[in-house]
């Protein structure tokens, strides 16, 4: 059943002119594949079907490329192929592969069939795949329909798939991890206000990666990590392969796509766990939090019902500045974030409300400690609309452990604040950053200047004297004055326009007369 041969026979048949399957190619038909479950499931639920076919399919090529190449060097039967290659990275047990699935398509039990064959591959691979099929079920009556229905959707999944060569000779890492990407935001496109639980928009995911500089032999963490993009997209600043990526994620399902995420951009040595970070943080070390050069995320904005209640007891010490309100959660991954950061070397970018900006009570204390301490860097204002999942403009802060007593920027004792909320691409539903816009915002607060009506860098005493309130308009005048009006001129249009007014009500008189209308 698991013959090359076989199961090169449903390689597919999409390429471009090329003869390679393009990223087009790839998009094309993953999309057309969510046909199958349009007007059956919400795009919340069937994204994880999808996806997941995407990455059995993927993985299934590439075993099979690995396995013809092996039979040709080293010949001899299935089974010694099989126990030379099981040495490799990635281990597709027998009859678990898409070709095997692609056979028995037509079966009574196919949903079966598929959960059979995740379990195998999972169980297989351990290291990195445990637990990431088990959120996912191809049998479900409940999502998927009556035996009849569900068998005709998952065969037509399957054939869809089918016309795909996914192949390292046909196709590329880059073009699968960014198909992956893609359908992600499509689907974060469809699914709208809940897309903010598993997809930050890239062009949002550029500019803090950018801005954390990520750098050879960092540790990266997002604490709140959803899909994993924004993990990606730090990894991918580096600019080599000498990084360690680590996440964790509180919805099993949205752990599950980051996993294959990460396997899809060849990242599967990424560590991303499952549980509720701010309760219960799994990046432990010795028994001590996990420290990282780098950590960014995008945490759901206001968090009502966070933990409060738990956090002057954390057992890690993470909110001695204060314990944010219960119901707005903001402050908390903040302090989370700021603590799990290395001591005088760590970055940290994240993304807020504007309202963590200048909120009063316990969020003002924290505020004003963490300025205090010297670790806030910038503010920075983006413009509204930029998310699916919520219209309002954002903000991101950045805080540099750098600036601590000891570290390289201790010296540094200002802050910049950049007011980058009037420069934006306008889309119909969404709106969106260009690579100028980001350019810009990344520049300008590496330059760490004024520029006029768009940043200033202000000294921490004007911070003091503002009662720590961190307003972006306090510190950067974008006001345009009117321009000053031309009374002459003005006069002149009034007195021409009184003539047209007395030629238009002559005419119509002289009309009415016509009609024997008395005007």
């Amino acid at each position: 059943m698991a013959k090359a041969d076989t199961e090169g026979s449903v390689a597919g048949a999409a390429t471009g002119a090329s003869g390679k399957t393009t990223l087009d190619d790839v998009k094309r038909i993953a999309w057309a594949a969510c046909d199958t479950f349009r007007g059956v499931i919400n795009p919340e639920e069937y994204k994880d079907y999808v996806l997941t076919f995407m990455f059995l399919k993927y993985v299934s090529d590439v075993w099979d490329e690995h396995y013809d190449d092996a039979k040709k060097r080293y010949g001899g039967d299935d089974e010694r192929i099989r126990r030379r290659m099981d040495r490799e990275r990635f281990v597709l047990p027998k009859d678990a592969g898409f070709a095997a699935l692609y056979e028995k398509r037509g079966a009574d039990n196919v949903g079966e069939l598929i959960n059979i064959a995740l379990d195998a591959i999972e169980e297989a691979n351990k290291a990195k795949l445990e637990g990431v099929f088990r959120s996912i079920d191809f049998n479900s009556e409940t999502k998927l329909g009556t035996t009849r229905d569900r068998n005709r959707r998952l065969k037509n999944l399957i054939e869809d798939f089918a016309k795909l060569n996914l192949r390292p000779s046909r196709t590329s890492e880059d073009v699968i991890g960014e198909a992956y990407i893609y359908l992600i935001e499509r689907f974060a496109s469809d699914t709208g206000k809940k897309a903010g639980e598993f997809y930050t928009p890239r062009n949002v995911s550029r500019i803090l990666a950018k801005l954390a500089h990520p750098k050879e032999g960092d540790r990266i963490c997002d604490p709140a990590c959803g899909s994993g993009s924004l993990l990606v997209e730090a990894g991918r600043e580096v600019g080599g392969k000498d990084f360690a990526l680590y996440g964790q994620e509180v919805n099993s399902s949205t752990r599950a796509l980051a996993r294959m995420n990460m396997f899809l951009h060849g990242l599967d040595g990424a560590k991303i766990e499952w549980g509720d970070t701010l309760n219960d943080p799994k990046l432990i070390e010795r028994d001590s939090l996990m420290r990282f050069d780098v950590v960014v995320a995008n945490p759901p904005f206001s968090l009502d019902k966070w933990g409060a209640e738990h956090a002057e007891n954390d057992k890690f010490g993470r909110f001695f500045r204060g314990v944010p309100p219960k119901s707005k959660g903001d402050y908390a991954f903040v302090s989370h974030m700021i603590e799990v950061a290395r001591p005088r070397e760590g970055r940290i970018a994240v993304v807020v409300p504007h309202g963590v900006l200048f909120r009063g009570g316990s969020e003002g204390r924290i505020r004003q400690k963490l300025v205090e301490e010297n670790l806030l860097d910038a503010v920075i204002g983006l413009p509204a609309n930029l998310f699916q999942s919520t219209t309002i403009a954002v903000a991101v802060l950045l805080f540099d452990k750098r600036r601590e007593a000891g570290g390289e920027r201790a010296n540094c004792r200002d802050v910049t604040f950049i007011d980058a909320s009037r420069e934006f691409v306008q889309g119909k539903t969404q709106n969106s950053l260009s690579e100028d816009h980001i350019a810009k915002i990344v520049a300008t607060h590496g330059a760490r200047v004024d520029a006029d009506k768009y940043a200033r860098v202000v000294k921490l005493d004007e911070i003091v004297e503002n009662s720590f309130n961190l307003n972006i308009p306090r510190y950067v005048d974008t006001f345009e004055p009117e321009a000053e009006i031309d009374v002459i001129a003005v006069q002149k249009e009034i007195v021409r326009l009184n003539g047209e007014l007395i030629n238009v009500e002559a005419k119509m008189a002289d009309h009415l007369r016509e009609l024997g209308i008395d005007a």
